[in-house]
C-alpha cells in the first residue's frame, strides 16, 4: 500500500452506481429537456488502509503492507459531496465500503 495508507476515497459500491443511474433515467423521463449531472458519492471517507484491511481480513490474507512510497501527482484525498444527488434523485448510497469489500474478497460475483 503506498504512502500511510491514510489516502481517503470515497468508494461508492456497483451497485449503488448503478441504482444512481437508474434514478437518472427516471429523471430524463420525466423531464426529458434537460440532464443534470450528480456527484454519485456515499458522503462518507474511507482510507485505502482501511479498506485493505477489510480484503485482508474477509479474505484471509495477511495484513496489508505499507511501503511509505508515495506515487508523483496522488491526490491524498478524494470526497464528493452526495447533496446534490440526494435532492435531485432521491439517491443515498446503500451499501457500507466495508459490506462491499466484504463481499467482493469473498464471493466477487455476488451482488445484492
Amino acid at each position: 500500500m503506498f504512502e500511510d495508507g491514510g489516502q481517503v476515497r470515497d468508494f461508492v459500491h456497483v451497485d449503488d452506481v448503478a441504482l444512481a443511474n437508474c434514478l437518472a433515467i427516471e429523471q430524463v423521463s420525466d423531464h426529458p429537456a434537460g440532464v443534470t449531472p450528480y456527484n454519485v458519492a456515499s458522503g462518507h471517507p474511507f482510507t485505502i488502509g482501511e479498506m485493505a484491511a477489510v480484503l485482508a481480513k474477509a479474505g484471509g490474507g495477511p495484513e496489508p503492507v505499507v511501503t511509505g512510497e508515495y506515487r508523483a501527482f496522488d491526490v491524498r484525498h478524494v470526497v464528493a459531496s452526495p447533496d446534490a444527488a440526494v435532492d435531485g434523485l432521491g439517491f443515498h448510497a446503500e451499501i457500507r465500503p466495508e459490506d462491499g469489500l466484504a463481499r467482493l474478497a469473498t464471493d466477487p460475483l455476488t451482488t445484492r
